[in-house]
């Protein structure tokens, strides 16, 4: 007798090995917990809690309104890589043709994606630093390469050392993976530090990708980007986007600028998979290339602002945190309390309702510190301050 569908078993697993292997985001997972809660203070998100600025937001308005709903090119509308690419000369001392050297992608994390599996092929390596954003590994593995960490310390406030970078470099070694600003330390690199690193490219025949999506909110010593050191541009490929600095994340407008040959072939995967960014996103980006730098430096000065309070707060408690010189984080470490990252941001969110990120989330160095977004306002990291003064005394 055939057996009917209902009798058949089901496989044990039809989902991918490199995929079910992948664990959840440590952000997300988390924050399910919190959306459950009433009354909880969040610093654990990094996403502004500024308003997309007024003139971006009418320039989607209009944008709906001239009836501007159609699909754009696979690389985005031109007017908009010519701003970016006029955008990237201007700030990041690396010039770059709008034609072949540039694509709009939907939202920084599409970027990575694209240039990750553009590049990669099973078994190569990318070397990449921790404490991270927590997709990159994902991102790596899902390419079907291999994530090898560097582990960045408290006592070089998390910036990475050149020669720690060497010693990882093998011969499957194919990308070096950047992220200064960092997600979610605040750490950067000086000009001697990407100098070193791009001789080590340079010296092996790697490809960087520097994703700098928090560049604009750097504090201190900004330097230009390691795409434009002596031979980086020709293997160096520049992510960035609007979200952070402009307070548009739910736009989803990121970019890539890179050599023609490596944008091209991420062309192909996005024509297939995305096609192109939202056309509205677009011509709201362009708005804010031309005319957004007053808000952006509005909202910089702000979280200036909050960055030095809810420091001098965590070290006030003896939780020592370093300073962050870019992006919208602390990661203070919460050893002296004698809990572990994970249980430490549980009871605080149970006993105290205040929501901070286990360090975890970010690499398996990061059991002694959580992350805190300072990314609201004032009153919030005053109040989510007391509340983790007290947590800290009662434990």
């Amino acid at each position: 007798m055939m057996k009917t569908m209902n009798d058949s078993k089901l496989p044990h697993s039809r989902v991918a090995k490199h995929i079910a292997s992948l664990p959840k985001s440590g952000i997300r997972d988390f924050f399910e917990l919190v959306m459950t809660m009433d009354d909880v203070i969040s610093l654990g998100v990094g996403e502004p809690d500024f308003v997309t600025p007024w003139g971006i937001r009418e320039a989607t308005i209009y944008s709906l309104e001239k009836g501007h709903t159609s699909y754009t090119s696979n690389l985005g509308l031109l007017s908009l890589r010519k701003a970016v690419c006029n955008y990237v000369e201007e700030n990041y001392s690396v010039a770059y043709d709008p034609v072949h050297e540039c694509i709009i992608t939907v939202g920084v994390s599409e970027a990575l994606d694209l240039i990750l599996r553009a590049l990669l092929e099973p078994g190569d390596e990318v070397v990449y630093h921790e404490p991270c954003y927590v997709s990159y590994p994902a991102c790596i593995q899902m390419a079907q390469a291999i994530p090898i960490p560097i582990q960045t310390v408290e006592q070089n406030n998390f910036s990475l050392n050149p020669s720690d970078l060497e010693q990882k470099i093998t011969s499957k070694t194919k990308v070096i993976l950047l992220n200064f600003p960092n997600n979610p330390t605040g750490a950067t690199l000086t000009y001697d530090q990407k100098s070193e690193i791009a001789k080590i490219a340079v010296a092996n025949d790697l490809v960087v990708i520097t994703d700098e999506i928090y560049s604009e909110l750097t504090y201190e010593n900004q330097s230009q980007s390691i795409a434009a050191f002596p031979g980086m541009k020709e293997r160096t490929v520049f992510l960035h986007g609007f979200s952070k600095a402009y307070a548009m994340t739910g736009y989803r407008i990121g970019y890539a600028c890179g050599p023609a040959d490596l944008i091209d072939a991420m062309m192909k995967i996005h024509q297939y998979s995305m096609l192109c960014a939202s056309i509205m996103g677009q011509e709201a980006a362009l708005e804010a290339l031309k005319h957004g730098k007053n808000d952006r430096e509005s909202m910089k000065n702000e979280y200036l602002m909050r960055r030095n309070l809810i420091v001098k707060r965590f070290n006030k408690l003896d939780l020592s945190c370093t300073n962050p010189q870019g992006a919208f984080y602390v990661y203070p470490n919460i050893s002296s309390t004698g809990l572990n990252s994970e249980s430490f941001a549980k009871r605080l969110l149970k006993e105290k309702s205040v929501a901070v990120v286990p360090g975890t989330a970010f690499g398996s160095d990061g059991r002694h510190h959580i992350r805190c977004s300072y990314a609201v306002s004032m009153d919030d990291i005053e109040e989510a301050m007391k509340r983790i003064s007290e947590f800290v005394s009662e434990v």
